[in-house]
């Protein structure tokens, strides 16, 4: 999985495709099930990765799954993955934060 933020900014894709040649990507939003298609990208070679620099528009949303399918070609796929995006550090994440608060009682129960 390729975890990506909400940036407006170039993000870098980086993977290890069947082939090591490719031209674009579809990704596809998995709440709305929304294609876009992005053509004429550069990707180089390093060591086993193909790797590029992407400006996503729109711009991904917090918190959203994506599928990303990156072709040579037209039709050729070399590549399938999911996107995550978010905007929190990936060693602290948590599916709560800002949602879920902790609650705490003095209550004390007697086993009898």
């Amino acid at each position: 999985m390729i975890i990506l933020t909400t940036s407006a900014t170039s993000q870098e894709l980086k993977f290890i495709p069947r082939e090591y040649a490719a031209t674009g990507f579809e990704l596809t939003d998995q709440d709305t099930n929304t294609p876009v298609t992005y053509t004429g990208l550069t990707f180089t070679k390093d060591r086993y990765y193909l790797k590029g620099n992407v400006v996503f528009s729109p711009l991904l949303i917090e918190g959203r799954f994506y599928t990303i399918k990156i072709f040579n070609g037209a039709t050729n796929v070399v590549y399938r993955d999911m996107i995550f995006c978010t905007d929190q550090a990936i060693s602290t994440y948590s599916i709560n934060d800002g949602v879920y608060t902790k609650h705490e009682t003095t209550n004390e129960y007697v086993v009898l």
